[in-house]
């Protein structure tokens, strides 16, 4: 059997934490496995090379030369196959029909088989090679060390046991760097610990005036030049501390760093760095490839999910999630006008990852998605859902006056429907910007600025209108378009005019109010429009287009759809 690598009786790796490797877009899950641990052994290339039955079992079969239609996928499971990647087929990103053939969906459903497709342009090898290496890396990393050359060091077969095994026997705190100086693990933390190391530790990397610190003091460029253990002395607030590079041949991987507790370290310290730093490099090079694998198949998955695009029980395979479970989109929007350095988007993805179901987020921008999951199986599966959003109100409710955050939510929905409550949660955000905005125009106290969509009423339902009418009125002539279209062109103070009238339902004392004009003023410019523009706002159709045309104008202040 020609086979791209041999496996072991044992030598089987999770088909999701092998791909988890691929980070360059050559893959592309069409349909999850019906296992949701499935397992593979040993990549096969060609239909004819594949044994048939149980022997052929915990193959990957990539289809070269093979139809990429449901025929093949019955044929690869009848021999055994766990996985199927077939040649490009539609559905592909840039495709006119972006919807994967039905039928090809139907028969993986139904063999359980797993149904990747290769990017076009895209050739067998360089697939064969990138399947190769990453099970050959998801066996490395299952397997215990052969032989330990620092076993004063013991074993470690992950970043956070090193730096636990490391702080041990330098006697001091350890924190394990990429070349970011984003903390990847750390030892734990005692009560004892200097400001410097909890404030790391809890961000999640070096502070921004830390790091301009060790450029001016010339350390950092110390440190990613040179081989050896540095030394930085104890000072009046920061213990002693010791920092070396870690490497893989000359490509700079990251970097090691122990500090003094409450004692000295101990007096080989350095030594004990510089083989941590040799044991390191194989685990950091294994969390670049898992992480940046990860993220991207998981960043993929979750867009598929929210725009409702592709398998959606597929998409929730690739992020672990069960597809029986309940779920509830969050959308959480930061004002571009707030402090450069808040970290509210930490504290919300935090709140929504604490509670015990979990959640999944996305950021893009000012602008983060949380799929919030309910418990699975359960007549109240929606009540993690609920406490979730309540977490996020309160979180929402204790921010800084400087940070403007508003954070919308979905209905609570099956998966296959994630991303009606995406789109229910970003009108949302919408409707609690324009509540706001219309609560200081009005002079009353500020909204809530987290809320559920089903709590928002008209508002969010006038969003959506507006959304569907929009085309249609950009496409409009009349004296109503002629008028706002002059308008808008002349600086918009009409549009504005007419905003705060309708907003105060015809009421001009009130509109003159918030616009900050004499009464008689607003009657001066209401009466230009019928005598300028031929428009007569006590006419109830003429009222409500001018409605809808000052709402779509003005685009809600702003509030743009996602």
């Amino acid at each position: 059997m020609h086979e791209v690598n041999e496996a072991a009786e044992d030598g089987a790796a999770d088909l999701r934490s092998l791909l988890a490797f691929e980070n360059t877009g050559l893959l592309r899950t069409l349909c999850a496995p019906a296992d949701p641990g499935a397992r593979v052994r040993t990549v096969t290339v060609g239909l004819d090379d594949l044994d048939t039955g149980p022997a052929g079992s915990g193959s990957l079969l990539l289809a070269v030369g093979a139809a990429p239609d449901a025929a093949t996928v019955r044929e690869a499971a009848r021999r055994g196959a766990r996985a199927v990647v077939l040649s490009h087929v539609p559905g592909e990103p840039g495709d006119p029909d972006d919807q994967v053939p039905p039928a090809l969906l139907d028969a993986a459903r139904e063999t359980g088989v797993a149904v990747l497709a290769r990017a076009d342009g895209t050739g067998w090898g360089e697939i064969a090679a990138l399947l190769r290496s990453a099970l050959t890396y998801a066996r490395a990393a299952a397997r215990e060390p052969a032989r330990d050359p620092f076993p004063d060091l013991g074993t470690a077969s992950s970043l956070t046991a090193l730096a636990a095994r490391v702080a041990a026997s330098v006697q001091g705190a350890v924190t394990i760097e990429d070349t970011g100086l984003r903390v990847l693990a750390h030892s734990p933390t005692r009560p004892g610990a200097d400001p410097l190391r909890q404030s790391v530790v809890l961000q999640g990397r070096v502070p921004a005036w830390r790091v301009a610190e060790l450029r001016r003091s010339g350390l950092l460029r110390r440190l990613w030049t040179s081989s050896e253990v540095l030394h930085r002395p104890a000072s009046d607030q920061d213990p002693e501390r010791l920092v070396v590079a870690v490497r893989d041949g000359r490509e700079l991987l990251g970097s090691i760093w122990a500090a003094a507790d409450s004692d000295a370290m101990a007096p080989d310290a350095a030594r004990h760095l510089r083989h941590a730093a040799a044991l390191a490099a194989p685990l950091l090079v294994r969390e670049r490839l898992r992480e940046s694998g990860e993220t991207r198949q998981r960043e993929a998955a979750l867009r598929g999910l929210l725009h409702g695009l592709g398998d959606r029980r597929t998409h929730a395979w690739a992020l672990g999630l069960p597809g029986d479970a309940p779920y509830a989109v969050a959308v959480a929007e930061r004002e571009r006008s707030g402090p450069d350095d808040d970290r509210s988007f930490d504290l919300l993805a935090l709140e929504a990852s604490a509670h015990p179901a979990g959640a999944v987020t996305l950021r893009d921008g000012d602008r983060m998605a949380m799929l919030l999951k309910g418990e699975s199986r359960t007549a109240s599966g929606a009540g993690a859902v609920h406490a979730a959003v309540r977490g996020l109100r309160e979180t929402v409710a204790s921010l800084p006056d400087p940070v403007t955050v508003r954070v919308g939510i979905g209905p609570t929905v099956p998966i296959e429907r994630v991303d009606e409550s995406y789109d229910r949660a970003c009108l949302a955000v919408r409707a609690l910007r324009v509540r706001e905005v219309r609560a200081a125009a009005a002079g009353t106290p500020r909204p809530d600025r987290c809320a559920e969509s089903t709590a928002l009423g008209a508002t969010v339902e006038v969003l959506r209108v507006l959304d569907a009418v929009r085309p249609v009125w950009d496409s409009g002539h009349s004296p109503v378009h002629d008028m706002i279209r002059a308008d808008r062109a002349a600086g918009g103070e009409l549009v504005r005019t007419l905003a705060a009238y309708f907003d105060s339902a015809g009421d001009v004392p009130e509109a003159a109010r918030r616009l900050s004009l004499h009464p008689n003023s607003l009657r001066y410019r209401l009466r230009r429009v019928r005598e300028r523009y031929g428009v007569d706002l006590d006419e109830p159709d003429t009222a409500l287009l001018i409605a809808l045309a000052v709402r779509v104008a003005a685009g809600q202040r702003g509030a743009a759809p996602c």
